[in-house]
């Protein structure tokens, strides 16, 4: 199965920190699984580097310097998409609380750390086009099949 996968899951420093966040969960999956790897954020043209930001009430997408990246967030999201769908994709993996892949749970747009119920930009638009999305601590052994 080819799946979507959150660069930073493995290993690729792209977060908006420069860091990586590999999910040993996640690495384990390639060896019965062809992954995938995206980072909407940097393919809608952001630097790593950059600003923390955090989705918003309204749906934008803000960043802590008051800088609005909405349009950022959504061409990300849309070439993860065609990704997605070229290479048939059915199931994504992506980075929780994110403001573009969170699932379910996502900074609330205060900058204070205060989770809400949502999804990022990215996480929504695949499971509106019938994509199945699962968060990082949501992948266990046997879970993928």
């Amino acid at each position: 199965m080819k799946i979507l996968v959150s660069a930073c899951l493995l290993g690729e420093p792209c977060r908006y920190d420069g860091q990586s966040k590999p999910c040993e969960a996640v690495l384990k999956l390639q060896r019965d699984h062809t992954l995938i790897p995206v980072c909407p954020e940097v393919m809608g043209g952001l630097s790593t580097p950059r600003p923390p930001a955090e989705l918003q009430s309204d749906r934008r997408v803000v960043n802590r310097l008051g800088r609005d990246v909405t349009a950022n967030y959504r061409a990300g999201a849309e070439d993860a998409l065609r990704i997605a769908q070229a290479e048939g994709c059915s199931l994504a993996i992506l980075k929780e609380k994110s403001p573009s892949c969170g699932k379910g749970k996502i900074y609330d747009g205060s900058f204070t750390g205060t989770l809400c119920q949502g999804n990022g930009v990215c996480a929504a638009l695949l499971l509106a086009n019938g994509i199945r999305v699962l968060g990082e601590t949501e992948v266990r052994e046997g879970a993928i099949g």
